[in-house]
């Protein structure tokens, strides 16, 4: 599986840029995720604050992770303009029938594909080998683009499931 990803954030964003990640329910087929791009680029063409277009970037990232991104070095994002990207974001669920809000699930790569696992299964899921301290976890809670080149993406061991399941590395 090609991990690869800081590319595709624009470049000019500052490192400062603010950063919501919303993991879906479950992968979306080639169509859904050509549609769900189409309403992203969309929503952050028309994406305000206070009556100021914020500096927005959105995208789908592995058919899974919805990524909103705002640059907030010229206009920014207050509470209406967080609540509106909320509410673009739960209008996508519904209309996908997904949940972008589940923060039991949990997502690794595994055996080179995306794989979510209920929080309640992470030491049976440790125990029988399913992820080791190596296994790549999607760190969702990054708040920055800085962050997300550097932390989305972790083994295990480097996250706050180590200490949960008391891993010795």
């Amino acid at each position: 599986m090609n991990l690869e990803f800081i590319q595709l954030l624009p470049e000019t964003f500052s490192p400062h840029s603010r950063v919501w990640i919303y993991q879906s329910s479950r992968l979306f087929t080639l169509s859904e995720a050509l549609e769900i791009e189409a309403l992203i680029n969309k929503f952050c063409g028309e994406w305000q604050s206070h009556g100021d277009s914020v500096k927005a970037y959105g995208n789908l990232f592995f058919g899974q992770f919805l990524v909103l991104m705002a640059d907030e070095s010229q206009t920014s994002v207050g509470g209406c303009s967080t609540d509106s990207s909320m509410r673009f974001v739960k209008q996508l669920g519904q209309q996908f029938k997904v949940d972008f809000f589940d923060r039991n699930g949990l997502a690794f790569v595994v055996k080179d594909k995306v794989q979510v696992l209920p929080m309640n299964q992470l030491q049976y899921a440790f125990e029988n080998n399913f992820i080791d301290p190596e296994t790549l976890y999607f760190n969702n809670t990054v708040l920055t683009k800085a962050e997300m080149e550097s932390n989305w993406i972790i083994p295990v061991k480097a996250s706050w499931i180590a200490k949960r399941l008391k891993m010795e590395v």
